[in-house]
């Protein structure tokens, strides 16, 4: 295809909107648990190396040959890290004859003998692209039109892990995508309904007769708005609850049959206010489309061209907005349908990089072993000799704090029949954060079932040293990788207040946390977190009778622990192992940005 070819078919792409949703990928199926198109489940979190926080765009051929050997140098293979994943940067910046193609400077051999290069040592080979039109860095060679022959590109060369990003998407008001795309991710904002037909004809004001369901929907003077879903990008709203809003109301009508409903209602293409709607009796989803736009945001027209199949009696009539999340699912399962059928039975591991946008935590497991749960965990890579920088607090996406306060309340999504929370990449090794929150980061991810994909350059790493000793700590990398598969839970934070720990969104850093996490072997594991950028004196504790009550009936060995007299804590940081017969564990002293994370077995 010639360069014009493509454009004119992304403009069809466009003009054809967003594709049809199945069944299976609408929202009142998003709580089935079932994954869609096959898709394996069963996977531990993933480990590797990632080049986006080492080299950003800058990463090459050579570089990636070197991060590979240095993965096997220093055992790092032999401990888990597996996946060497090339990210943004790698492909020409628009496809040649409508294939991706590497960019032939900085990868001159080619993705499919870098594969072999990276398997003939044992590894696996992951590359990265996007839903949209666009790649973040912005090469025009997007997934979004071409998921049949990219599937095919990826086979081709041997691709074991894919992580797909969100940028330039064209249903969405993505980074960099045209703002107005909200009028596809919200419903109009409603005034009142009609509902007539069967000798029977009665009016409902939205804001006296309609009943919001969720937790975005609100009220305003004279009109219901918001209809739609969280945008889950940044760290404002919790993770936690219904992310998403309708408008319901329920009618009693005279006998069964047809009946028109009218809608008076105000469109726009902003945050809170779009222009497309659904509507369902029930879960049976009658519309599904745009309405005519408005003169203004404020005015206000009638669309009657809604026909209801409703049942004598009582019936649920819901205008909603759901395509922001199955838009966005939809598309995702697009790509893995086409490497479903570009090779059935294939075991590439997909990472859902939409950074937690469509709140991902409600219908990721149906199509990907992972999920990007908010923005970046930093905005400034390094390069070829660069360390890059991390922040430990920020109060947007770019630090270890602001990814850990949403990932630790959001275990229940997290499972081996479902995926796994991704709050993106470590940044062990990055300037702008010390040796004690390079522990901490490591700790909490490994507690919380991240993936572990390091992103540092590895030739600044020698077997034995101070970053090695953090990332190649068996005992924490064998939390993460656990067979039980069971995410950690926080059971206590020190900040005084009436709430459940596992639950409440909590950003206030002036705090301890203790999270427990069961494991395979009927141990479990404690985690005791400093926030605090200053040292936290006191004693910081938790109860068998605790620990039982928040994962017990996760344990293994339940019984086990109800009897035992006395139980073995294992240092993992420091090995030292001590007899603790109390049934109380605590620590007394955490130093700035620092964790104790220990292994406590219990013995009858």
């Amino acid at each position: 295809m010639t360069e014009q070819e493509i454009k004119e078919e992304i403009q069809r792409v466009i003009e054809r909107g967003p594709r049809e949703i199945k069944p299976e990928y609408r929202f009142d199926a998003f709580k089935n648990g079932e994954p869609v198109l096959s898709k394996k489940k069963g996977h531990l979190p993933a480990m590797g190396w990632n080049s986006w926080n080492a080299f950003g765009s800058g990463n090459t051929e050579m570089l990636t040959k070197e991060m590979a050997d240095a993965i096997v140098r220093l055992d790092l293979d032999k401990l888990g890290y597996r996946y060497v994943v090339l990210d943004d940067g790698c492909y020409k910046n628009e496809r040649v004859d409508g294939h991706l193609s590497n960019e032939e400077v900085k990868f001159p051999s080619g993705f499919k003998a870098l594969a072999s290069y990276i398997h003939d040592r044992g590894l696996k080979f992951g590359m990265y692209n996007d839903i949209g039109t666009n790649l973040c860095a912005g090469a025009y060679v997007g997934t979004c039109g071409h998921e049949a022959v990219d599937a095919r590109s990826y086979i081709d060369w041997d691709v074991d892990f894919l992580k797909v990003d969100n940028c330039y998407y064209l249903w969405d008001n993505a980074t960099f995508s045209d703002g107005r795309n909200a009028r596809y991710v919200y419903a109009p904002n409603i005034r009142a309904i009609t509902l007539s037909g069967e000798g029977y004809a009665e009016s409902f004001s939205a804001v006296e007769k309609g009943i919001l369901r969720g937790e975005r929907v609100s009220k305003h003077e004279g009109f219901v708005t918001d209809i739609g879903t969280f945008d889950g990008t940044g760290p404002g709203p919790s993770p936690i609850g219904n992310r998403s809003g309708e408008l319901v109301f329920y009618v009693n009508v005279p006998k069964s049959g047809s009946y028109t409903l009218s809608i008076e209602y105000a469109t726009s293409a902003e945050e809170g206010q779009g222009s497309w709607l659904q509507v369902a009796v029930g879960k049976k989803l009658v519309y599904d489309n745009f309405v005519p736009e408005t003169a203004m945001k404020t005015t206000y027209g009638t669309f009657d061209g809604i026909t209801l199949p409703l049942c004598e009696g009582e019936n649920e009539i819901r205008l909603m907005n759901h395509r922001r999340q199955e838009n966005t699912l939809c598309s995702y399962a697009t790509l893995l349908e086409e490497l479903n059928r570009a090779k059935p039975g294939h075991d590439i591991l997909l990472s859902i990089c939409e950074w937690g946008k469509t709140q991902p935590q409600n219908w990721g497991y149906k199509v990907g072993d992972s999920w990007r749960i908010l923005n970046d965990i930093t905005f400034r890579v390094g390069s070829d000799g660069n360390a890059g920088f991390g922040a430990w607090k920020d109060g947007y996406t770019p630090s270890v704090t602001s990814q850990y306060n949403k990932a630790v309340i959001m275990d229940s999504f997290a499972g081996l029949d479902k995926g796994w929370n991704d709050p993106d990449m470590l940044m062990i090794g990055m300037d702008g954060l010390t040796d004690n929150m390079y522990r901490t980061h490591m700790a909490m991810w490994c507690m919380m079932n991240s993936p572990l994909m390091l992103g540092l350059d590895l030739r600044r790493v020698t077997k034995g040293d101070k970053l090695y000793r953090i990332i190649a700590n068996e005992q924490l990398i064998a939390l993460n990788q656990d067979p039980l598969g069971v995410q950690a839970k926080r059971i206590y934070c020190s900040i005084p207040g009436e709430y459940a720990p596992d639950t409440t969104y909590i950003t206030n850093l002036d705090r301890v946390d203790i999270l427990a996490k069961p494991l395979a072997d009927g141990s479990v594991a404690l985690s005791f977190i400093n926030l605090r950028e200053e040292e936290s004196v006191g004693e910081y504790a938790v109860t068998v009778e605790r620990i039982l009550a928040a994962i017990g009936e996760k344990l293994p060995n339940l019984t086990e622990w109800k009897n035992a007299k006395r139980y073995r804590v294992t240092d993992l940081w420091s090995g030292e192992v001590c007899d603790e017969q109390s049934g109380t564990f605590a620590v007394k002293c955490l130093a700035a940005c620092d964790n104790v994370t220990v292994r406590v077995t219990p013995n009858v």
